[in-house]
């Protein structure tokens, strides 16, 4: 087993490296996200970022919001370096993130590209279920399905 730290970013590097890592990968190619855009969500102080490191080099990252506009929590974003994918890096971030919300909120909530099968999968296979389907809602021809996973 690969030994992963997950831990709260608290450099602007860290920050740096994470909107680098989102912009160059699935499915935020597809979505358009501009590196400006990935970077200003990173270093948003509404947001947590956390950052998952392998020898003290990010191989992945996790990004919460935990309060605003609704009442529970929401993972905008989980991404893991597209070659390290598969390898249990993106369930250790969402163990984390999960644990991270359970502790003040009743459910959690992302969204996922239609396009993006393998984070259905990972989502699915979590007990995440679908709650509804924004057609077209980030790219012409893409849905966004947002899901969530409540506490038993």
């Amino acid at each position: 087993m690969r030994e992963i730290t997950i831990k709260r970013a608290e450099q602007a590097t860290e920050a740096v490296i994470c909107a680098r890592m989102m912009v160059a990968t699935e499915p935020w190619v597809t979505l358009g996200r501009t590196y400006e855009a990935a970077l200003e969500m990173m270093m948003d102080p509404e947001r947590e970022l956390y950052v998952a490191e392998e020898a003290g080099v990010i191989r992945g990252f996790v990004l919460l919001v935990m309060s605003g506009g609704i009442k529970e929590g929401y993972i905008q974003s989980l991404c893991v370096v597209p070659y390290l994918r598969g390898e249990g890096i993106g369930g250790r971030l969402l163990d984390f993130a999960e644990e991270r919300i359970g502790r003040a909120l009743p459910a959690v909530y992302l969204m996922v590209s239609s396009f993006n099968e393998g984070a259905q999968r990972l989502y699915g296979g979590r007990g995440y279920e679908r709650v509804k389907v924004y057609k077209d809602y980030v790219v012409e021809g893409h849905d966004e399905i947002l899901m969530c996973k409540r506490w038993e």
